[in-house]
């Protein structure tokens, strides 16, 4: 793509924005994670992030290109694939909800992330096009939650309280329906670990603070509740899912 650009004489002409991750800092090497942070990718889909971020860097630096790259942190909504662990648990615990499923089976409960809305930060990605310089950014919350914490904002969402039971962080562990302690609705799955866990990201975006006069507007809560608000409507039939393919 980088080729074509130079290839048709665009380099003055087009502004290019490359969807980088924060998978890139992996086994973080500081806290919280900034443009300036170490990588250290812990899956092949980070490392190819890796090359991204750095032949982007090559290209603007050795043909002046307006070349951006996003370092975003988990941005969710209810688009997000069903095979993500958030949209995985709004999913779950709606239809557990309803009555269609018994239990959310899940993995490492106490990974930590930086979740944001996709909408503030699709918002960012225009900003930084329309900002003249191009240069390289991180679009965070500055917060981070566990997936425990996801777990227990979306049963709280359909008016059940989490209660957990069991050895914390061991496959022992379960999460039961603090009304009905007989009604088991989470269970750990060692399927669902990782070989090389990324165990804590929280970004730093006080730069694209600063020079694009960007910031997440929608907090955890907030995030939680639309997935969860959108998920409900689906399961009710209200909605269409939309991963869900069309006619």
């Amino acid at each position: 793509m980088l080729d074509a650009i130079r290839a048709c004489g665009l380099e003055k002409a087009c502004r290019f924005y490359q969807a980088s991750t924060s998978e890139l800092y992996g086994k973080v090497q500081e806290v919280p994670q900034s443009e300036t942070t170490p990588f250290y990718p812990r899956s092949p889909y980070a490392v190819a992030k890796q090359y991204a971020f750095w032949i982007l860097v090559n290209y603007r630096e050795a043909y002046g290109m307006h070349l951006t790259n996003g370092i975003l942190f988990n941005h969710e909504s209810p688009r997000r694939g069903a095979t993500f662990v958030t949209r995985k648990i709004t999913i779950a615990v709606a239809r557990i909800s309803q009555g269609l499923e018994k239990t959310l089976y899940l993995g490492n409960i106490d990974a930590k992330r930086d979740w944001g809305h996709a909408r503030d930060y699709v918002k960012g990605m225009w900003m930084m096009l329309q900002h003249d310089v191009p240069d390289d950014y991180v679009l965070a919350t500055g917060e981070t939650h566990t997936v425990r914490e996801f777990v227990e904002k979306a049963f709280a969402e359909v008016g059940t309280t989490i209660k957990w039971k069991g050895e914390t962080g061991t496959v022992d562990e379960i999460g039961v329906d603090a009304d009905d302690e007989s009604r088991v609705l989470v269970k750990i799955d060692p399927r669902y670990f990782r070989p090389t866990e990324v165990e804590l990201l929280l970004g730093d975006p006080s730069k694209a603070k600063k020079t694009l006069g960007w910031e997440a507007e929608l907090g955890f809560e907030g995030l939680v509740k639309d997935m969860m608000k959108a998920d409900l409507a689906m399961v009710k039939g209200e909605a269409v899912d939309p991963e869900a393919p069309r006619p």
